[in-house]
């Protein structure tokens, strides 16, 4: 089911002709994160061995879904930094300080998407605009529609899971250590997780 602006080679008044999916088109509407429900972590190799995880356990965000007009559909998300949870209260630390987010002079992590496409089957790409720190650049995100459902509540739901990868030192996070036995603590790739349940607003 195509949620966003499909792919095609078709002309673009061919592709305005297309009939709007029925099943598509009712889950038009302004939609609200559920942060009890949804996920955004991160993953990045420490000392070049293991991998760390972490999440950010405040944030909310918005989806617009416009069934007739896909092309039109959005995304923003606002992360807390301070939030951040890696199971170690020490790091956690380390990570709320100026070496790495300097939450105290900048408290949220924001992405606002500016395009939506189908890449194939339930799988689409989400790009936008990343601000970590006072650095914003452009960012994709790979996402997997799972499905829609009502829950026991009456609630309309809309379910996402993906990824992206990124160098946090473009986001000017350069912090590091080098290791004796050769390369350093922590990697510049950083692979962000994204699980997501999104309620539909009252009309």
């Amino acid at each position: 089911m195509g949620l966003f602006n499909r792919k095609s080679n078709e002309s673009a008044v061919a592709t305005a002709t297309l009939p709007v999916d029925p099943a598509l088109a009712a889950l038009t509407g302004d939609y609200t994160i559920d942060p009890a429900h949804s996920s955004i972590g991160f993953t990045v190799r420490h000392a070049m061995v293991t991998n760390v995880r972490g999440t950010f356990g405040e944030h909310e965000g918005a989806l617009k879904l416009d069934g007739a007009n896909p092309a039109s559909s959005s995304a923003s998300i606002d992360v807390k930094i301070a939030s951040v949870d890696t199971g170690i209260g020490d790091r956690d630390g380390h990570l709320r300080s100026g070496d790495f987010f300097d939450a105290e002079q900048f408290p949220l992590m924001s992405f606002r998407s500016t395009q939506a496409e189908q890449l194939g089957g339930d799988m689409y790409r989400i790009t936008g605009d990343l601000t970590i720190k006072d650095v914003t650049k452009p960012l994709s995100i790979d996402l997997e529609f799972n499905g829609t459902a009502t829950d026991v509540y009456g609630n309309e739901r809309v379910g996402f899971e993906g990824s992206a990868e990124i160098l946090r030192s473009a986001w000017g996070l350069t912090w590091n250590a080098a290791l004796e036995t050769g390369g350093v603590m922590v990697s510049d790739k950083v692979k962000l997780n994204f699980d997501i349940s999104a309620i539909k607003n009252a009309a």
